[in-house]
């Protein structure tokens, strides 16, 4: 009973009829395969800085995150509001330029970068630095806001998330 109790104020937090749209278009921002640029942009635009998601294809996990949390309209405008957000396929042969300015691929990237599992999420800051890793799925929409306001707001830098989280939950 106890579960049950909890399961369904559970639900009844969730938002009522969020907009979704496809997460290819809405979430993702187009590639241009020079890293060094979109950090130009970042700077150039007041964003914190860079959001990659390393996937690969078939990946349950990856496609759950789009389906229930990137592709909800507030996460989607707060995400791109505050980052340039891309995918990256870990075993992807497309070419790129790295923050440094390095030819690489996708696959080579990713393995510099130690994202094996999927979905990894690394938020990299105006230099290129990563600020912070998340690797897997988030329960909801929400927990996802707030991994990306954690790392806006500089806390991933003090506390780990599961703090965070604790200090700013929503009521």
């Amino acid at each position: 009973m106890r579960r049950l109790l909890i399961a369904l104020c559970l639900i009844a937090a969730l938002p009522v009829h969020a907009e979704q749209r496809d997460p290819g278009s809405a979430f993702f921002s187009p590639k241009m395969g020079d890293f060094r640029e979109e950090l130009a942009s970042v700077r150039q635009t007041g964003r914190f800085g860079v959001l990659m998601m390393f996937e690969q294809e078939e990946c349950p996990f990856c496609e759950r995150m789009r389906r229930t949390v990137l592709s909800q309209s507030g996460v989607q405008d707060w995400y791109r509001q505050h980052f340039l957000i891309f995918e990256i396929d870990i075993k992807g042969s497309t070419a790129m330029t790295d923050f440094q300015g390095r030819n690489t691929t996708e696959k080579a990237f990713a393995l510099e970068h130690r994202a094996r599992a999927t979905p990894t999420f690394i938020f990299f800051d105006r230099d290129g630095e990563q600020a912070y890793r998340y690797t897997g799925t988030t329960q909801s929409a929400e927990e996802f806001l707030q991994l990306g306001r954690y790392v806006a707001e500089g806390a991933s830098k003090t506390m780990p998330f599961n703090i965070y989280k604790l200090q700013t939950r929503v009521p």
